[in-house]
């Protein structure tokens, strides 16, 4: 074993030491950013999926997002009082109707998104493709690793 290949646990250490403070960072950005368009976080992550994805279940949504089903609930019966979600009749299974985006919601998530997308263009400066590809692979690694440690 080479000292690059048994550094690599305290290499790895810094990651995940360095993970929480951008997580708390991001998430209070998000949330104030998210505020402004009158947005919950919770809410966010939800429009975004449905942005991404298109219309889905509340369970697949719960799936998808690692959530419970009656915190994605909650939030899409946020989301459908400000007029940003709209149950939609879902042809596979009759009693678990669609959610999708409504002509508001659609516009209110896609303003929200290019705004973070010009925060991340400053933040981004001086990174090149390369870089943000092997932290990618690191943290995806790791997520995997820890969902198998996990089921």
């Amino acid at each position: 074993m080479n000292s690059a290949d048994s550094d690599l646990p305290a290499r790895l250490t810094a990651v995940f030491d360095l993970v929480g403070p951008l997580y708390r960072r991001s998430y209070r950005r998000v949330e104030q950013d998210a505020a402004e368009f009158g947005l919950t976080v919770g809410v966010r992550a939800v429009m975004v999926m449905l942005h991404a994805e298109g219309p889905m279940t509340v369970p697949q949504l719960g799936r998808a997002q690692s959530f419970s089903r009656q915190f994605v609930q909650r939030t899409v019966n946020e989301a459908a009082e400000g007029g940003l979600v709209e149950a939609v009749p879902n042809p596979a299974h009759k009693r678990s109707s669609l959610i999708g985006l409504t002509p508001k919601g659609a516009k209110a998530i896609a303003a929200l998104l290019e705004r973070e997308r010009a925060a991340l263009r400053e933040l981004g400066a001086g990174l090149d493709a390369a870089d943000v590809d092997a932290c990618r692979a690191v943290l995806s690694h790791l997520v995997r690793g820890l969902d198998a440690d996990v089921g």
